[in-house]
């Protein structure tokens, strides 16, 4: 899924590293792997790569990440990368 881009500069996907615990639960759970623990914290690598799934915020226990889903238009994007595996026309826009 690394060749699928959201729009530059627009993801609302944030991290409070004041908060964050350093699970890595974050890491483990994000399908763009955007996301990656530098010492005892999670960072961002790639904000506008973000897909805006919510997998991340949903699965940090602290709440240190937040990102508003449905805004990045993680189904149509999901459903591009399948209909690209399996050769079937996308029949949506999307937004």
């Amino acid at each position: 899924m690394k060749n699928f881009r959201y729009l530059e500069g627009v993801a609302t996907l944030a991290l409070n590293t004041d908060t964050c615990i350093g699970c890595g639960s974050c890491v483990e759970v994000c399908p763009h792997r955007i996301l990656e623990m530098r010492g005892k914290k999670a960072a961002i690598l790639d904000p506008d790569a973000c897909m805006e799934c919510g997998a991340c915020a949903t699965n940090c226990p602290v709440r240190a990440v937040t990102v508003t889903p449905g805004v990045g238009c993680a189904s149509y994007l999901i459903s591009a990368w399948l209909h690209r595996l399996t050769g079937r026309k996308t029949d949506s826009a999307c937004c």
